[in-house]
């Protein structure tokens, strides 16, 4: 969530002050996201390390089942979420060298950006596998109902790279009706209430009126504070990442909550299916009526509607499975219910 707070401060800055340095606090605070979930990753995993070397044996809802790196003992959901922020050491270094060679000024769509983005959604899927597998907890619960939005919001940008590129549709708007996707059926199949996807859309939505307002606030208000003028005539448009969030996803939510609920055969990717077609064409639409341009030609609305058909029914097969194996790490699947649905998992069908 802190990533978050920082890119969504930083694309704005770029947006209405910018040129910047290198050390802002925009990208401070992006950074300390990873640096802050690479100190408790390595922490957790010296823990586990320490009891399993005394014999004591770690609770799979302390970040899953441990395996073996080295001489450590790592909880696989930490051990993502230490990898991504290894990762992030690593670009942070090439982003520093990429803007002193071509300028400070850089695009959002730079290799070393999509690369330090791949790393923070790596850490973001990481604490998504140790909140899942905490999910029996009332913790566990809140962590993926703030987890998710966050990699909703967030890693759609590893796809600005491809923007431009001549495809029959949009590569971003597709991504992001694709994780969407799989983000709210992966909150049934780990929770196992339909109720779970509504949940998860109504944390995202809370989470997109706070950046709307945050983004434009913590950009002139530094901007202030550093004694920089604000371009000319900014203050008319959008905040330019609040604007690509998808508004209407509760309504996505609860026809995944229904579909989850009343169809028993193939339900998983029907409901991605459904969430890619109308999340890719929502997305379509919302662009030119927020920022009052030109509406999508129909050539590529059709085009991202059949290509987020088939993109989500694959993103809700994936999740599915993906469910299964954190469901499956724990010592009792959930009870059996009208209203409590979920993946095939070790012991039975919960």
């Amino acid at each position: 969530m802190t990533s978050l707070f920082g890119i969504t401060w930083d694309v704005q800055w770029h947006d209405d002050v910018g040129p910047d340095t290198f050390f802002t606090l925009s990208h401070l605070m992006l950074y300390s996201g990873s640096a802050i979930a690479g100190v408790v990753a390595l922490t957790m995993v010296l823990r586990a390390t320490v009891a399993q070397r005394a014999g004591r044996p770690v609770d799979p809802k302390e970040g899953g089942r441990t395996v073996r790196v080295l001489a450590f003992d790592a909880p696989v959901g930490y051990l993502v979420v230490g990898t991504g922020a290894a990762m992030f050491l690593l670009y942070g270094t090439m982003d520093l060298w990429w803007h002193g060679v071509y300028g400070f000024d850089a695009i959002l769509g730079s290799p070393p950006h999509m690369a330090l983005f791949s790393s923070i959604t790596t850490t973001m899927v990481g604490s998504i596998i140790v909140f899942g597998y905490a999910h029996a907890e009332r913790w566990g619960r809140i962590g993926l109902a703030l987890s998710l939005p966050s990699l909703m919001t967030f890693s759609p940008l590893m796809f600005e790279a491809f923007e431009d590129a001549p495809l029959p549709f949009k590569g971003n708007i597709i991504m992001n009706a694709a994780v969407c996707a799989l983000c709210l059926v992966l909150a049934v199949g780990i929770v196992g209430r339909p109720v779970f996807a509504v949940v998860v859309a109504g944390a995202l939505a809370a989470v997109h009126v706070v950046l709307w307002f945050w983004a434009p606030w913590a950009a002139h208000a530094y901007a202030e504070l550093s004694g920089l003028p604000v371009r000319d005539g900014v203050g008319s448009e959008p905040p330019s990442l609040p604007a690509r969030i998808p508004m209407l996803l509760l309504i996505v939510a609860l026809l995944v909550a229904g579909v989850l609920s009343r169809v028993r055969r193939w339900a998983p990717p029907i409901a991605g299916a459904a969430t890619g077609v109308v999340t890719a064409v929502m997305l379509d639409l919302q662009a030119p009526l927020i920022n009052d341009g030109p509406m999508v030609p129909p050539g590529i609305l059709i085009g991202d509607g059949l290509t987020g058909l088939l993109l989500g029914a694959a993103a809700g097969y994936v999740a599915w499975r993906f469910a299964a194996m954190v469901r499956g790490e724990r010592r009792e699947p959930n009870p059996i219910g009208r209203t409590a649905v979920g993946p095939t998992v070790l012991g039975g069908t919960a």
